[in-house]
């Protein structure tokens, strides 16, 4: 696996991890309905963590398996930063690991 797909496999597992120590990750996915949301990060049938990780985590882990052509930029954490701020959790994690996601993927997308 080249070098890429290891960090951000290791980004998703550290993203997973942080997401079941703060009690934001769901054992049961949302309904096929809320997941097919049209709006950006599902804004209108999703809460913001089943968004990251039923369709943000699920997706990359698909690309990372089969070492599919990755994005070239990636912003979530900005989301993240106005989507989380009214939980009484710690995110400040959960924030950081999704800039390192959004890095990583946008610094690849440059140099191509």
């Amino acid at each position: 696996m080249s070098l890429i797909y290891q960090q951000l496999s290791t980004l998703l597992r550290e993203l997973e991890g942080e997401m079941c120590r703060q009690g934001l990750w769901e054992a049961e996915p949302p309904s096929p309905e809320a997941l097919a949301s049209d709006q950006p990060f599902a804004v209108d049938t999703l809460r913001f963590s089943q968004w990251l990780q039923f369709v943000f985590i699920a997706r990359l882990r698909v690309l990372v398996d089969s070492r599919a052509l990755l994005p070239g930029s990636c912003a979530v954490r900005p989301m993240a930063e106005e989507s989380l701020k009214g939980l009484p959790q710690d995110t400040g994690q959960i924030e950081h690991l999704l800039g390192e996601v959004d890095a990583l993927l946008t610094a690849r997308g440059t140099t191509h």
